[in-house]
């Protein structure tokens, strides 16, 4: 399965289209009304200590070439990344993460 991150779930929403990804629960927290959108029909899935751990490594290795990142995109970064999945996005800051990590990204305009 393909995760969202926060800003192309709003963009979706706004655009009242379907939702058939997941997310990850840092995205609830960042956005709430998805919890009553209708076109939401993924899963929401929650962050474990694993990913916690791997954000940390992340961010270290991030700060070391002077580009750390926001809380929020490490732990959705971190999540697909341990779960071996695509991570849709628009912010280009997920580049970074992806140069430093496995992530499979998909930048989307």
């Amino acid at each position: 399965m393909t995760i969202l991150d926060t800003s192309v779930v709003i963009d979706r929403v706004r655009a009242r289209q379907q939702i058939p990804e997941d997310i990850v629960e840092v995205t609830v927290l960042e956005y709430p009304p998805i919890l009553a959108y209708r076109e939401f029909t993924g899963s929401i899935v929650l962050v474990e200590r694993r990913d916690w751990r791997l954000a940390l490594e992340l961010q270290i290795k991030l700060r070391r070439m002077g580009k750390p990142k926001g809380l929020a995109d490490l732990l959705i970064a971190a999540v697909a990344i341990n779960r071996g999945e695509e991570l849709v996005a628009r912010d280009r800051d997920y580049l970074d993460i992806a140069r430093v990590s496995d992530l499979k990204l998909r930048l989307i305009p």
